[in-house]
């Protein structure tokens, strides 16, 4: 038999390189003659890169360079150039991530001056080697600066009255008079920019960037009602400048409004995260020559079918006949619709004994291992079933 691995992370447990492996593993293990393909998915965000890099191989090469993380310290963060030379992918957590800071790093007055010039420094690194397309891969980012920061990193400036440069992050914003994009790269303008986020929220209001994933980056009440207004200041500058409304498209409100920033000073265009992934690992070609798809994610439940990258791998086998099977780390509500609305033939929790939810996630590796085993031995009873 041939296999495809294809699952996204067990969020907070395990990537889904981790998860990937512990599936492998546990099949080779009873069924060591199967041909087993390796293609871990993700959404765009944290851990899309190292998705991508394990599914590609040497296909696909990390660069490395000296940037900033959120708060302007010097890190080093990697990206990758994808075999023709021609293509780059940038994980915008690399630099501007949440997980750049320690918990007690995320307050209110971080999540005011948080930047993305990190990220901007990728895009120009990937600009320096020469590609013609940048896939930019939203989610996980400490930000709410429009992406501002990554601008400024290409080129814009941002004025406020006397003509000075605003200062890094978000808050600042509010005072900004005026954006000069004269000094922009140019070589944007002859570069494919795909933005990869299944976000829909706007830039601001209720639903905004600031509002909605704020809190999570430690802005207080009162931050966020600031990085609000802050944004929509932006909004009206880039307006002003390029005459682009982007503040209330939906999808804007990514990454702390980086979608917004993109969409005003650049051609990118916006894709959904599960979409770009599966073209970059080449998920539609290995599905053409597998017999059965084995996906996962940490919780199955009604928001699966809303974008998740599981989801998207079994949209992708049901065209093809190819059945799919998902082991999960727990069964949520709506679960019961994943069976109807998809091909996937078994959604299978992998749980294999009382447990709380700590427990599972610190046994995660063995946990998959063991399912994976299971299922390798059900599917071989099947085939000697179908033998006789």
């Amino acid at each position: 038999m041939r296999i495809l691995i294809a699952p996204d992370s067990f969020g907070g447990a395990l990537d889904s390189v981790g998860v990937t492996a512990a599936i492998a593993d546990g099949w080779a293990a009873i069924r060591p003659g199967d041909e087993i393909e390796r293609r871990p998915m993700a959404d765009g965000g944290e851990g899309t890169l190292a998705a991508v890099a394990v599914a590609l191989g040497d296909s696909a090469a990390r660069r490395t360079i000296e940037t900033t993380d959120p708060l302007g310290r010097p890190i080093s963060a990697d990206w990758l150039l994808l075999a023709d030379g021609r293509g780059a992918f940038i994980e915008m957590a690399a630099a501007s991530g949440l997980a750049r800071l320690d918990p007690a790093e995320r307050s209110a007055d971080n999540a005011r001056r948080a930047s993305t010039h990190g990220t901007g420094d990728l895009v120009r690194a990937a600009l320096d080697a020469g590609v013609g397309r940048i896939t930019i891969g939203l989610g996980g980012s400490a930000t709410t600066d429009g992406g501002s920061g990554l601008l400024r990193a290409l080129g814009v400036r941002f004025l406020d009255r006397r003509g000075g440069d605003l200062p890094e992050g978000g808050a600042p914003l509010a005072d900004l008079d005026r954006v000069d994009a004269s000094g922009l790269d140019p070589r944007l303008a002859e570069v494919e920019v795909t933005v990869a986020s299944d976000v829909t929220n706007t830039l601001v209001g209720t639903r905004g960037a600031a509002a909605i994933y704020g809190p999570q980056k430690g802005a207080d009440a009162a931050a966020v009602e600031e990085l609000d207004a802050a944004l929509a200041s932006f909004g009206r500058g880039i307006e002003a400048a390029t005459g682009r409304l982007v503040a209330d498209l939906p999808g804007a409100g990514a990454a702390g409004g980086t979608t917004a920033g993109l969409l005003g000073f650049t051609n990118a265009t916006v894709r959904p995260g599960v979409e770009v992934v599966a073209g970059l690992v080449g998920l539609a070609d290995a599905l053409e020559e597998v017999d059965l798809v084995i996906t996962g994610e940490g919780r199955a439940d009604e928001q699966t079918l809303h974008g998740k990258a599981a989801i998207g791998v079994a949209m992708l086998a049901r065209s093809r006949g190819t059945p799919v099977v998902l082991l999960c780390g727990a069964l949520g509500t709506g679960a019961e619709a994943l069976n109807a609305a998809t091909s996937l033939a078994v959604v299978q929790p992998i749980i294999d004994r009382p447990m709380d939810l700590e427990a599972a996630m610190a046994d995660t590796t063995r946990l998959l291992t063991a399912a994976s085993a299971r299922l390798a031995r059900t599917v071989g009873v099947g085939l000697e079933l179908a033998r006789h």
